[in-house]
């Protein structure tokens, strides 16, 4: 029987079958999601570009907008860089499902509009809306991101309604 018991715990060593190695992964894919905030808070696209896949599908809920590849978010974090001066995103907690392949970030987002960006005026008013990000992983990376926000509190504190 001890025989048995020390193949069977050989096997599943050898397998990776052990939850030491889901651990492992995990820890790397929370660390990918502790890594989110402050990429998107440094106004750098080549600090925030791979954390992603080439192939990442990234959508913006409230602005429905959505894109895919590396390439076009390039293009909508160059673009979100330039209209909000003091961009901030503050991690308030995280959360990788213990298979891996997904996760979720709620973050505080602040700063000033100060660059019109398609269907907002800028306003230069300090704003601070709570959001969450749901992600799926493939590879150790971010293959789809989806922004969940509220744009009636941000227009409401940058003054575009009442």
């Amino acid at each position: 029987m001890r025989q048995k018991l020390l193949v069977l715990v050989t096997l599943l060593a050898l397998a990776g079958g052990g939850s030491s190695a889901r651990g492992a992964d995990t820890k790397e894919l929370e660390h990918v999601l502790d890594q989110w905030a402050p990429a998107w808070s440094s106004g750098d696209v080549e600090r925030l570009l791979p954390l992603f896949t080439d192939g990442v599908d990234y959508e913006d809920v409230p602005f429905v907008a959505a894109s895919h590849g590396r390439d076009a978010l390039r293009d909508i974090a160059t673009g979100t860089f330039a209209a909000f001066a003091d961009l901030k995103f503050e991690l308030k907690s995280r959360f990788v499902a213990a298979d891996g392949k997904s996760g979720a970030i709620e973050w505080i987002w602040r700063g000033r509009q100060t660059q019109d960006f398609p269907g907002l005026p800028a306003t230069n008013k300090p704003f601070e809306v709570r959001g969450t990000t749901v992600v799926e992983f493939t590879d150790g990376k971010i293959s789809r991101n989806s922004d969940y926000w509220d744009l009636a509190t941000y227009m409401k504190q940058v003054g575009l309604t009442k």
